[in-house]
């Protein structure tokens, strides 16, 4: 691309404890294949190509390492005790449903990973990073500590990046990252309009989801914004439609999906579709692009089965965009008419649909676009990134490598009690730390 500042995609690679345990209360496809076997090696090496191709394709492509699984830390803190056998052991005999969540590799869908707000919108000119919280579910509130630690060890530089304190880990600012943030601008480097979408408000409430728990609030939502320094004139907080949330739609990212002035979604998206759509267009200093599928053309049920809208959507340097859909979309005529029909021959800039097969992490409930963390970066600002973390001929080759010799082709739900396994994730993050130069960003509490 020819302009300085270039979005780069921060896919997280898949860590060796992939497996189905169906943690995530909300997320249909989670819970459809809890208890099934999966492959972690297949897993990661499915993501590793969709990174390569997106690469070759002339995208920057950036990733995040997995985090240290099983976290016998955690079992510790609840009182399991001995050594590393004995714990796992116990775990699985006392409370197996604590051993699936700190086996977890949902580190791997790293929207949820932060939210990030890019130089050209801070006062400060610096790009900004809060972790998630991800209180709403054990598996996931595990996560920070060590997310915060692996980004403040890439962005280093004090002078270009600034790291917030993850927020209160409690319901009232539950945040769930950038799964429920969209930025909207002219190209990547111009200044732009935050889109922040919560599913419901702790104090004052609105109505809200009756069948699954809504994962983001306003007043999270609102944090974040301060922290980073947005104005009222930055940002827009829109309410998630309550009825998508109860259909399976647990983030934003799974019924709509922005990039440059475009907003793909579904009409079922927002709980006020026009107080939204006049938010942004009076916000925005380029003419919002809002492309709108009906219900009528695709169902809240297929929006969720094929994650169509989980999709990425990348900028091309003639102005014309790029849809990255997963291979379920192009199994479903209707999905696959409507992408055709309606988003192709349709007046906005997607000109082109790729479709990559990341049916590893579809059954576990994440699609392309739950696999990345987008962080609009200057040259400067690339250039200022520690370790090996933007992805190269020499990265990929060297990452799927490590894949192949350290991943396992079969896991099941009684695996993850066997200590082998843990001593094989500690020594292949160990190497991968090295691999990727990012330092000690785990706590390799092992004993």
């Amino acid at each position: 691309m020819s302009e300085a500042v270039r979005e780069v995609n921060f896919d997280g690679l898949v860590g060796p404890t992939h497996n189905y345990a169906g943690l995530a209360h909300g997320n249909v496809a989670s819970m459809r294949h809890g208890g099934l076997t999966a492959n972690p090696r297949e897993a990661a090496l499915q993501g590793l190509d969709k990174m390569k191709s997106l690469m070759e394709a002339g995208y920057a492509q950036g990733v995040l390492p997995p985090q240290q699984r099983p976290d016998l830390g955690a079992l510790r803190d609840l009182g399991f005790t001995g050594d590393d056998a004995n714990v796992l052991a116990r775990a699985a005999e006392e409370a197996p449903q604590l051993l699936r969540a700190v086996c977890s590799a949902s580190s791997m869908w790293t929207a949820n990973a932060a939210t990030v707000t890019p130089s050209a919108d801070a006062p400060d000119g610096r790009v900004h990073f809060t972790a998630a919280n991800l209180q709403s579910s054990f598996h996931r509130y595990l996560e920070p500590r060590t997310t915060a630690r692996v980004l403040a060890a890439m962005f280093h530089d004090s002078a270009r990046f600034a790291h917030h304190p993850v927020l209160p880990a409690t319901p009232a600012f539950s945040d769930e990252g950038a799964a429920n943030h969209t930025r909207l601008s002219g190209a990547h480097g111009e200044p732009g309009v935050h889109l922040f979408v919560y599913g419901r408000q702790a104090f004052g409430g609105q109505h809200g989801p009756t069948r699954y728990p809504a994962r983001q609030t306003l007043e999270a939502s609102q944090a974040i914004a301060r922290q980073h320094g947005l104005s009222d004139a930055q940002t827009v907080f829109a309410q998630q439609n309550p009825d998508a949330i109860d259909a399976g739609v647990f983030h934003n990212d799974v019924i709509a999906v922005g990039n440059g002035p475009v907003l793909l979604y579904h009409d079922m998206a927002f709980r006020d579709e026009d107080a939204t759509l006049d938010a942004l267009r009076a916000r925005m200093s380029t003419p919002l692009i809002p492309v709108r599928v009906p219900s009528e053309a695709v169902s809240l049920e297929e929006a969720v089965s094929t994650y169509l809208f989980n999709s990425q959507l990348l900028s091309n340097p003639d102005g014309s965009m790029t849809l990255v859909v997963p291979g379920e979309c192009q199994e479903n005529e209707t999905v696959w008419r409507t992408i055709q029909d309606l988003l192709l021959a349709g007046y906005n800039p997607i000109s082109e649909v790729l479709v990559k097969d990341v049916k590893q992490s579809m059954r576990n409930g994440g699609g392309p676009a739950c696999l990345r963390l987008r962080v609009a970066l200057s040259s400067a600002e690339r250039q200022a990134l520690g370790g090996r973390v933007l992805l190269d001929e020499a990265v990929h080759g060297d990452l799927t490598a490590w894949v192949e010799r350290h991943y396992r082709d079969r896991l099941a739900p009684e695996d993850l009690a066997d200590p082998q396994l843990a001593q094989e994730s500690l020594t292949a993050l160990d190497e991968l730390t090295q691999l990727l130069g990012i330092g000690a960003v785990y706590p390799f509490q092992l004993g």
